[in-house]
């Protein structure tokens, strides 16, 4: 069963597999009682935008939930994707870019097209873990390199140089934009200054950081000043966006390369019309509502500022993902989280070994332009209470056979 899935039969509907109820926002219901919720990657508040519902159902009433039939190449294109390419293209800071139906799938099948058996992947051990699968495909040399330590990555890349020595092959160097769960950032700009002593091409998953990251929302590399040196970018849907899909941004040539090469795309349906149509809205909020994201950005602040000043341990965060890290053991982690959800009416996401080492627990909060300073500083009181009763033993007492 695995780590996690060991527990299930104690653990499944509670800590795994829990189900949120009522409109997605920071207030929703679990187990039939209100929760203030800090687990939902709903970063702009755009899920439930009265402009974003409008266009969603006007999408669904015109062409329904079936259009296009069919994968992109064969059937499944239409004027509405190709608009959405042109403009998220353009955000970005690139020539072109690529619809994708799923994220996941998306940067998987990417990866596996991008690289052949004479070429080499140097990427992050922290990468999340579609990019760790999408390595998996690769059928060539792959090294990896300590997360985000230069040093190391330059160790890797001068291994990588002399392997394509060799086959005549070339190197793909991956990492993230906003590394989701320690909330740091990819270090972009110096891994782009490498190219000066090697021989790269960058790929990026910026799944967090596309519409949170930099003056206008459109990454990380815009954060980090460095949109040129980043030759494949990847955002996905699924947060900022409040959607389902992806995108893949780069040269005219690269992107071709993707459109008629990537099977994941080839081989499986189009994003459907009314996602697409809903998707140009939620585009058009995130660039002219700017407000959106200063929000989500004075809730993130405050809520880091708060933990650090009541003395939490949150990493190395300087993006809006926000861990809070305790030690503890697996038994502690879940009465803890009973504790915050049963007394505190606070619900957010537990992370364990084996994500995080043994002997630590993680509960990650993901602040929204729609959570509130109240919001927070009940959830500051809440984990100054959490943290005394952890000092003092008390969820010691307590096991996942009581959930």
């Amino acid at each position: 069963m695995g780590p996690l899935g060991q527990h299930q039969k104690m653990a499944h509907g509670y800590f795994s597999f829990p189900k949120l109820e009522g409109e997605i926002a920071p207030h929703m219901k679990f187990r039939g009682k209100e929760h203030l919720v800090w687990s939902l990657n709903n970063y702009l508040g755009l899920a439930n935008h009265p402009e974003v519902r409008k266009a969603d159902a006007e999408g669904a009433a015109e062409f329904g939930l079936a259009y296009p039939m069919g994968a992109r190449m064969m059937s499944g294109n239409s004027n509405n994707h190709e608009a959405l390419e042109k403009e998220l293209a353009e955000f970005v800071g690139k020539q072109d870019s690529f619809l994708l139906n799923y994220g996941y799938q998306g940067i998987m099948s990417a990866i596996d097209a991008l690289v052949d058996r004479h070429d080499v992947i140097v990427y992050d051990a922290e990468s999340h873990a579609c990019i760790i699968d999408g390595v998996r495909l690769h059928q060539g040399k792959r090294f990896v390199y300590s997360h985000n330590d230069m040093e190391s990555l330059e160790k890797q890349l001068e291994r990588a140089a002399r392997w394509v020595e060799n086959t005549g092959g070339a190197i793909l160097v991956i990492t993230e934009g906003v590394f989701g769960m320690s909330g740091a950032q990819g270090k972009l700009k110096e891994v782009v200054d490498l190219k000066q002593k090697f021989n790269f091409r960058i790929l990026i998953d910026d799944a967090h950081g596309f519409g949170t990251m930099g003056d206008t929302g459109a990454g990380t590399h815009e954060a980090q000043g460095c949109i040129e040196g980043i030759d494949i970018y990847f955002g996905t849907f699924a947060k900022s966006m409040a959607g389902i899909g992806a995108f893949i941004a780069s040269t005219e040539e690269i992107t071709n390369f993707l459109r008629y090469n990537m099977r994941s795309q080839t081989f499986a349906k189009s994003l459907p019309m009314p996602m697409v149509v809903g998707l140009r809205k939620r585009l058009e909020l995130l660039k002219s509502k700017p407000e959106l994201r200063e929000k989500l950005w004075e809730v993130a602040t405050t809520l880091q500022k708060g933990l650090k000043e009541r003395g939490f341990n949150i990493g190395v965060t300087d993006t809006m993902v926000t861990p809070v890290f305790l030690e503890g053991e697996l038994s502690e982690a879940t009465a803890i989280t009973m504790d915050l959800r049963e007394n505190y009416g606070i619900f957010c996401s537990i992370v364990v070994y084996p994500v995080i080492p043994k002997g630590l627990i993680m509960l990650r909060l993901i602040p929204t332009a729609l959570h509130t300073i109240e919001d927070v500083n009940r959830t500051l009181d809440a984990y100054s209470e959490l943290a005394v009763k952890l000092k003092k033993g008390h969820y010691k007492e307590k096991n996942l056979a009581n959930a």
